[in-house]
């Protein structure tokens, strides 16, 4: 066992080769290295399945002695002052590592098909591979400044994984908001780190732990400044997971590829700030404030990110603002002190989120093929509907998904959100209101993106919410069917080129505003290229698909960690025998007993919520109706009369709140962008018209002065001398009378 450990120190290293061998076939031989492009998948693939295997052995090992190991070697040394690198191998470690490599391979296999056509392919992989490289150095350091290191390669590799089309506009800005809003918090922790050596003297989080709770304990070290420096530490975790108020670049950070987007979102990027509070909580528990700040960061976070995902309609978007509110329940948990919930809901998150954003993918490859579909249009769900009969796996593994993020047993995060609201309870009942209304309206959001997308069989009249914006489209509900006859009687000719023809069965030209669709009818497209072809949404390839099944296998059974059984009379649950050694340095006991009735209430208690949810988002997006007159008659429940300009009121807001991301960019925007701009141009017009005219008008002054005296001089030594007398006099005559005018006064 001993052996296994020695060699643990290879984690972060297994999959570096990838990186480095493209990098010198790009830079030696390009064009060979560019014609053997899909030869680079397999052995980022193998790697990292390598390492997946050595962390779960490690994992089982943990979990049979209950085992920590570290290893470190001086890296410098300096009088008093010595920096160490090592690793550090414990349950949370191992977690992260598992997390990472099961992630990380799904995304890999799945990239090989989606970013089979793209010319950046080979740099794609090797981007990848250097993130999963940097997140694993990341886990595995035994030191605050190795993690920093580490932190920023994680950074480095999200800006340019973001930025991945960099050709594009918007993803060069998106990129660059990323990193200069990380740089923020990057900031804080850099100081916090420095601010923590200043108190203990130490870098290493064992000596850490161990002299700052002495310190404290013993009052021997300033209060405030220790709070000040533990809130700097938390500023990091606040930028990397997405929280508020520095959440503004992850919704943005969707103009990447989609695996892209699904690593970030499960198993790196945001992970990265969950992870360095989790290592941190010893240092954080024994400061109430910081711990009371971790909470309500935590819980503003939940409600923000589900009000704003309320009426996005990229999908992507709407998905990501889903990540930042459930990473809001896990920064929730660690601020509430619960430690494993915390990290239960992190793991089950992770593979249902990934899952989420792999079927997003393949929904957007298959709107890609639809004839005059730009990317733009590939991704708004207002635009989709009726999926579900041309990409079924997708579907089914996109409900799987759906379901477990809302809570539903006996899927994955059904588990831990229930444990994190019943905590929530405990804690506080104000913050337990709010996580259980939104753990509701994520019932909603989640179900508004599987109904708008694979749904809508009847035609949709909805009333109309969307305020005084509404645009015009063709109806794009339905697909269409595959009846010929049908379609040569009933389509209608709309546009003709040369080589194209675009026809839709619709008679009108329907409007559909910005969020809801108006009225939806079925379309189709058919493309003439000689011999008349049909493009219909279609299935993905099956190395897209088969990551996607898998985590949903995950999603199924990975809440399985959790669920406490029976042993020796105590409830001890898998996650908590493996992270014993952790739970018992924060001074908690990991075996727990279970009220089994309680339980029961709780979880009835929380799913009726999330069935709750779920119904409103069917009243809203999905109603069948047996014909078209009982449709009539719920329509009309909301009619005319004050109550329905109420409700159109409420609607509007809750909507243009959503929709514009709760004014917080824009309040950004104006406040930082706009008002450091002007401060800049104010700056330069004071040097420009200040600092300069001072200077130009001493010199142009000197000029002209000495133009005019030129002419006074006329080489004659007394009149010189009767010229300096005369200015000595006036001058002594001023100087007299100010002197005896202020006498005079005082």
């Amino acid at each position: 066992m001993e052996h296994t450990y020695q060699y643990s120190w290879i984690i972060p290293f297994v999959p570096l080769p990838v990186p480095m061998l493209i990098g010198v076939g790009l830079l030696l031989f390009p064009t060979v290295t560019k014609n053997l492009r899909r030869m680079w998948a397999f052995p980022s693939i193998l790697l990292l399945s390598i390492v997946m295997v050595f962390s779960l052995d490690l994992s089982i090992q943990q979990m049979n002695i209950s085992y920590i190991y570290q290893y470190v070697w001086s890296w410098t040394i300096n009088n008093d002052f010595s920096l160490e690198f090592g690793h550090l191998i414990d349950p949370l470690t191992s977690i992260m590592s598992i997390l990472i490599t099961t992630v990380g391979i799904m995304v890999l296999i799945y990239s090989d098909n989606y970013m089979s056509h793209d010319q950046g392919y080979v740099r794609f992989f090797a981007y990848m591979s250097f993130f999963n490289t940097s997140m694993l150095g990341l886990v595995t350091s035994s030191n605050l400044i190795q993690i920093y290191i580490f932190w920023e390669l994680v950074g480095m590799c999200s800006y340019l994984l973001i930025g991945f089309w960099f050709t594009r506009p918007i993803a060069a800005n998106v990129c660059q908001k990323a990193f200069v809003t990380n740089r923020v918090g990057d900031f804080g922790l850099l100081l916090g780190i420095l601010g923590l050596y200043w108190i203990t003297g130490s870098f290493e989080f064992q000596d850490v732990f161990e002299l700052f709770n002495n310190l404290i304990y013993n009052n021997e070290v300033n209060f405030l400044f220790v709070t000040l420096c533990a809130f700097l530490l938390f500023t990091g975790a606040v930028a990397k997971s997405a929280q508020f108020p520095l959440h503004v670049w992850l919704p943005d950070a969707m103009e990447g590829p989609t695996p892209i987007s699904a690593l970030i979102h499960a198993a790196t990027m945001v992970a990265a700030g969950v992870f360095l509070v989790a290592r941190l909580i010893p240092l954080f528990i024994v400061i109430p404030y910081v711990m009371n700040l971790i909470s309500l960061i935590g819980i503003i976070t939940v409600l923000l990110g589900a009000t704003l995902a309320l009426a996005q309609k990229d999908i992507k978007r709407s998905l990501a603002y889903s990540t930042m509110s459930q990473l809001g329940y896990t920064m929730l948990a660690l601020g509430m002190g619960s430690y494993r919930v915390a990290l239960f809901h992190l793991i089950t998150h992770a593979y249902s989120k990934a899952l989420l954003f792999l079927g997003s993918g393949s929904i957007i490859h298959s709107m890609e093929t639809i004839v005059g579909y730009s990317p733009d249009k590939s991704q708004n769900m207002v635009l989709m509907g009726g999926l579900r009969k041309y990409v079924p796996i997708t579907k089914t593994s996109f409900l799987l998904g759906t379901l477990s993020l809302c809570g539903i047993p006996p899927l994955a995060c059904f588990w831990s959100k229930d444990e994190i609201l019943n905590d929530s309870l405990l804690y506080s009942p104000i913050f337990a209101i709010i996580a259980c209304s939104t753990a509701g309206l994520t019932a909603f959001y989640m179900f508004r993106i599987y109904l708008l997308t694979f749904e809508g069989h009847l035609n949709v009249n909805f009333p109309n919410y969307s305020g005084k914006k509404s645009s015009f489209f063709s109806s794009i509900s339905i697909w269409g069917k595959k009846d010929q006859k049908r379609i040569k009687k009933n389509l209608r000719l709309l546009t003709m080129n040369n080589n194209e023809r675009t026809y839709s069965f619709c008679n009108k030209i329907y409007r559909i505003d910005r969020n809801v669709r108006n009225m939806t009818r079925p379309f189709i497209t058919i493309t003439y290229f000689g011999n008349k072809t049909l493009s219909y949404p279609h299935e993905s390839e099956n190395t897209m698909l088969f990551p996607m099944l898998v985590l949903a296998l995950f999603t199924l059974f990975v809440g399985a960690v959790g669920i406490p059984f029976n042993q020796e009379g105590l409830y001890l649950d898998i996650l908590s025998k493996l992270l014993t050694p952790s739970i018992n340095l924060l001074h908690q006991n990991s075996n727990h007993f279970v009220d089994w009735y309680e339980f029961v209430t709780n979880a009835t208690f929380s799913v009726s919520i999330a069935y709750f949810g779920i119904f409103i988002a069917f009243f809203f997006y999905k109603p069948v109706y047996s014909s078209l007159q009982n449709f009539n008659l719920l329509n009309s429940f909301a009619k005319r009369g004050p109550k329905k300009i109420l409700w159109d009121k409420i609607i509007n807001v809750i909507y243009d709140w959503s929709y514009n991301r709760g004014y917080i960019d824009a309040f950004y925007t104006i406040s930082l962008t706009e008002g450091i701009r002007g401060l800049a141009e104010l700056t330069h017009s004071f040097d420009r018209r200040i600092i300069d005219g001072i200077t130009n008008g001493i010199g142009i002054t000197s000029f002209f002065v000495g133009e005019g005296i030129k002419y006074v001089g006329g080489g004659r030594i007394s009149s010189y001398l009767f010229l300096y007398l005369f200015y000595v006099l006036i001058f002594l005559v001023i100087y007299y009378f100010l002197y005896f005018s202020i006498e005079f006064f005082y």
